[in-house]
């Protein structure tokens, strides 16, 4: 069965920084899609990056462009969240998916197959 663990979630203060994992397993990790979404408290979840199976493409949500990095290690079966510069408005519940990738050099922005557990993350003013 196909997991997705994340970590790295926590407390910090507005403009200070976190890093998310999130490891796969029982997946073929090169031909997956990956991608954080995220679930601030009332509100719905969203897509805030994705990159494609081979790493050479990646999306950001307008509002974390410049601030957040998605990166991830395919020989670790792992992907990478950096997230500098937070502010309480990036306090939310964040979830690593995971789709299968037909085309490996494009992310996707639409519906994933397999998602994590979530971590937290909270940002005080």
């Amino acid at each position: 069965q196909i997991q997705l663990v994340e970590s790295g979630g926590g407390m910090v203060q507005a403009g200070g920084s976190l890093n998310l994992s999130c490891e796969a397993s029982e997946i073929n990790f090169n031909r997956a899609a990956m991608a954080w979404f995220r679930q601030p408290p009332g509100k719905g979840r969203e897509l805030v990056a994705a990159i494609s199976a081979d790493g050479g493409r990646v999306y950001y949500l307008e509002s974390v462009k410049g601030r957040f990095y998605l990166s991830r290690n395919n020989n670790k079966n792992a992907v990478y969240l950096h997230m500098l510069t937070l502010t309480p408005e990036d306090t939310a519940v964040y979830y690593c998916a995971s789709r299968n990738a037909v085309l490996r050099s494009i992310y996707y922005t639409g519906q994933y197959e397999w998602w994590g557990q979530g971590t937290q993350v909270t940002v005080s003013s």
